[in-house]
């Protein structure tokens, strides 16, 4: 709905002011301004970026090990005469070592690691999920709160309307004054409504702007429409895509983790083989003038330490089963959150289209009624209660056609689509 950048009552109350909005965003344009600015989002892409220097940081250990070293110093003594004697010493060198065999610790680290950069990517694509839900959710809220404006004025018209033919009626002495109460208490109510209306307006738009990301609020608009599109009569196959939902995903990288870290665990008990060598030049004088050089192959073995790699290893036991378990339930509750999600979503397209009919029954029944009541052939309690029904049916027909779209917006997001999904 395009607004003007003063919108007026049509009793002469003016309810709403300000200065000309920007130009309508559209959904394509909150959704590029989220994915660069959704704190939420950048927040979760840190989290990728942190494994992934893990993993870097878990690989370097596969690499040789070069030092460089230089020391500089001086003694005093003195001798049996008390003379103070003063010598000199310098040095420096490169020292290195490498692994060669440590019970396949460090690879499967390094598989752990990269496992763990894949469940990261997953929470990522979960949060991503979950930034679009609310963000979607936000701009249909707009959207049906820019509306509801425009449905709150047709029902102030219609009591409007009503008034006056109540007011002529009772003046002429065809009606009774309870009749022309009941009908002021209704446009009373229309006002309120209409007022309330653009009270939520503001809301809406501070919702979406937060679910944006902007820091500073700016009174916006949308545009759109209040229309589910995309096919959505055939039930898809729920096991296939929670195999690829991001809940999934995550715990199955998870539990691969989990059994790398497991198998790294046991390598600990295996001996650890390494080289190490060195060269270095030392003297009295600078630059040192004594060359050294040493080349030594190392076998280590882990012989007592307490308990300690026994109770390593059965902590990633139970972290391996712990993760299995998880694993199994978040297939589960993505199976289930998708066959919820998708009958709320079905439903809710058919309570579209059933509101719709119920709407346009009651707005011809109430262009019959109007006239009937004005040439008397029926009461007013018959014709008020058939122009409370079109007011009740305008309202949910709106209500009917946003919760289709949030239902949509749930099914999407069961689906485990991200912010930059096509479809609506």
């Amino acid at each position: 709905m395009k607004k003007a950048a003063v919108l007026t009552f049509c009793f002469g109350l003016i309810f709403c002011s300000g200065p000309v909005l920007a130009a309508p965003l559209t959904w394509e344009d909150c959704v590029k301004e989220a994915s660069r600015n959704n704190p939420d989002l950048i927040a979760a892409g840190e989290t990728v970026y942190q494994a992934k220097a893990s993993k870097a940081i878990t690989t370097s250990g596969v690499f040789p090990q070069l030092d460089a070293s230089a020391s500089a110093g001086e003694s005093r003594s003195k001798t049996g005469t008390q003379k103070t004697v003063t010598s000199d010493s310098y040095s420096y060198g490169l020292s290195g070592s490498f692994l060669i065999f440590d019970g396949l610790r460090s690879s499967n680290n390094i598989r752990a690691a990269v496992e763990n950069i894949a469940a990261a990517q997953a929470s990522f694509r979960f949060s991503s999920a979950d930034v679009r839900l609310k963000l979607r959710t936000a701009f249909v809220g707009l959207l049906k709160a820019q509306e509801l404006i425009r449905v709150t004025q047709e029902i102030a018209k219609i009591r409007e309307d009503e008034l006056k033919l109540i007011t002529l009626r009772y003046k002429a002495g065809l009606e009774h004054k309870g009749a022309l109460l009941a009908t002021q208490a209704s446009m009373t109510q229309a006002k309120f409504d209409l007022q309330q209306a653009v009270r939520n307006l503001d809301l809406a738009q501070r919702q979406l702007s937060k679910a944006m990301g902007r820091g500073e609020f700016v009174p916006l608009d949308v545009d759109g429409e209040l229309v589910v599109k995309g096919a959505f009569h055939q039930k898809p196959d729920f096991q296939a895509i929670a195999q690829e939902h991001p809940s999934v995903r995550q715990a199955v990288s998870r539990r691969n983790s989990a059994d790398f870290s497991l198998r790294a665990g046991r390598g600990g008990y295996l001996p650890q083989l390494s080289i190490q060598a060195g060269v270095n030049k030392d003297g009295s004088e600078w630059p040192p003038q004594d060359r050294g050089m040493n080349a030594q192959l190392v076998v280590s073995v882990p012989v007592f330490e307490g308990g300690l790699r026994r109770a390593q290893v059965a902590q990633a036991e139970s972290a391996l089963r712990q993760a299995e378990a998880q694993l199994t339930s978040a297939r589960a509750s993505a199976v289930l959150g998708l066959e919820q999600a998708w009958e709320a979503f079905r439903e809710s397209v058919e309570a579209v289209e059933s509101s719709r009919e119920s709407l346009a029954a009651n707005e011809e029944r109430s262009k019959i009624a109007e006239a009937q009541y004005a040439t008397g052939f029926i009461s007013y309690d018959n014709w008020t209660i058939i122009e409370d029904n079109i007011v009740q049916s305008k309202k949910a027909y709106l209500n009917a056609r946003a919760s289709a779209l949030l239902a949509q917006a749930q099914w999407i997001n069961a689906e485990g689509a991200t912010l930059e999904y096509a479809r609506q």
